[in-house]
């Protein structure tokens, strides 16, 4: 079982979630005990949004032309493992905003990379996807509660080294994945800008912005929900418990998501489910519900968040050429977790100021545009086929 692909790649999932799992909630702790302002630190979360967002997409386009699908993995891994030990010594903001920057970019650019070899092996039937990914769900909820504890515990400090020590799991996970050997590209009929430009301007353009747009009304969610329901009176503890919440639903689509009538939808119904899921969750939200209509409405993140990652995963698995492969899931990647994420973000702090909980239903607009993109795909049924585009 150990040697199984499956394995490997749910450790590499477990591993690099565990790691996000500590970094993404506590690093701006971590920026605000080293004695930043809450200026710098909003500018210092931006450049590794800014890192995502420029250079994900250049790594996964050399990752689509390497000659393993390891390597690029496993370099990113290494990568993230140094850049993050070097914030040890540094309290400088200018040089915190450059390592973030850094950061941003090797440590998030591994998710278009492995996704699109999980997805291809998984495609081979060497695997379930769904289950294998899910593991990484299950290890971040983890890590959110035993990262909290330990700043409780040990203090600030403590978020780096775990976020360091998560790294250096990342990349002995990254060293165990399958070698993903191919079999060098055919000769391409077109030169790869003018193949990326036809792709995007076709169906594809529509699951990626159906997508990046749906995705995008998690903005105000991932910015201001922990300050909206403690303004309503709720604990930390409770608000940790509804974000666990919604993770756990995500844990278990994510896990029976290849299983019955689940595993036919096409990818467009996917994120149809994903669209009206997020329109119905930010519009009720926004109503300030009692707490056991807030965790009822947690039960939607299968939707807004698992159906429309899925869907996005299976369109890009079907129907774009192995060589976009990473290309495809790394713009995705850059419009829906920072182009369009920050931009909701920014958007979101404008509303609630002015609107308190209330301004959860202005991400409404994205995900009523991402949903009528997924139902202009569902009407497309010329997809164009991974082997017709070269």
């Amino acid at each position: 079982m150990f040697r199984t692909p499956g394995f490997r790649f749910a450790t590499y999932y477990g591993a690099f979630y565990l790691t996000l799992g500590a970094f993404l909630p506590y690093f701006p702790k971590w920026l605000e005990g080293r004695d930043l302002s809450a200026e710098w630190i909003g500018w210092i979360v931006a450049a590794g949004l800014a890192g995502r967002t420029l250079v994900s997409p250049l790594g996964a386009r050399w990752a689509d032309n390497a000659r393993r699908n390891r390597d690029p993995i496993l370099l990113f891994a290494l990568a993230a493992t140094l850049v993050f030990a070097l914030h040890f010594p540094v309290s400088s903001p200018w040089i915190l905003l450059v390592l973030s920057f850094l950061s941003g970019a090797v440590l998030f650019g591994q998710i278009p990379v492995i996704d699109a070899f999980a997805l291809r092996q998984a495609r081979d039937g060497l695997f379930v996807f769904g289950p294998v990914r899910a593991i990484g769900s299950v290890m971040f909820i983890i890590s959110n509660f035993a990262a909290g504890a330990l700043i409780d515990w040990r203090g600030s400090e403590t978020i780096l080294v775990c976020i360091v020590a998560g790294s250096v799991a990342i990349s002995a996970a990254a060293a165990r994945l399958p070698a993903g050997e191919r079999a060098p590209h055919p000769p391409a009929q077109e030169a790869d800008i003018t193949a990326l430009r036809r792709l995007l301007a076709g169906p594809f353009g529509l699951a990626l912005a159906a997508s990046a747009l749906i995705q995008g009304g998690h903005g105000f969610y991932y910015a201001f929900s922990a300050v909206a329901w403690s303004a309503q009176g709720y604990a930390d503890l409770t608000i940790g418990a509804l974000w666990a919440s919604g993770v756990a639903v995500e844990i278990v689509f994510l896990w029976v998501s290849g299983r019955g009538w689940l595993g036919r939808l096409s990818p467009a119904a996917l994120l149809i489910i994903g669209g009206a899921g997020s329109i119905l969750r930010w519009g009720l939200t926004a109503l300030a519900p009692p707490l056991w209509g807030l965790f009822a409405l947690q039960c939607l993140h299968a939707l807004s968040f698992a159906a429309t990652y899925l869907g996005f995963l299976r369109y890009a698995a079907q129907s774009v050429p192995d060589r976009f492969a990473a290309t495809g899931q790394a713009i995705n990647s850059a419009l829906a977790g920072g182009v369009v994420m920050a931009i909701a973000s920014a958007v979101s702090g404008y509303f609630f100021a002015r609107l308190g909980t209330t301004g959860f239903a202005i991400m409404i607009l994205p995900a009523a545009a991402g949903l009528v993109a997924a139902l202009l795909l569902s009407r497309n049924s010329a997809l164009p086929r991974a082997d017709k585009i070269d």
